[in-house]
């Protein structure tokens, strides 16, 4: 992938953390829908797990390659995404 479109992907998912942390699962469900990547499948699932559609958020969680936690510490899997991104460079 390009710089300039990585650089994108990058800025939707921070934008989308940041949706996730003011609780707007709505608005962070229609950049996530789009992207295909890893780091995106797991926002969707926490998009999903906010929304109440915990079937629905374990199946992302699934194409994320990661174990789904659990409704109850949904806020600790936004800070963690936050973290991850951080690391990644992808957050400043």
């Amino acid at each position: 992938m390009q710089n300039t479109a990585r650089d994108a992907r990058d800025s939707r998912l921070i934008e989308v953390v940041e949706l996730l942390t003011r609780g707007a699962w709505q608005d962070a469900h229609e950049i996530v829908q789009g992207d295909k990547s890893a780091e995106a499948a797991w926002l969707h699932g926490i998009v999903h797990t906010l929304e109440g559609d915990i079937e629905n958020a374990r199946h992302w969680y699934r194409k994320a390659n990661r174990v789904f936690p659990g409704s109850e510490v949904v806020q600790e899997e936004i800070a963690r995404a936050r973290e991850v991104l951080v690391a990644k460079g992808r957050v400043p």
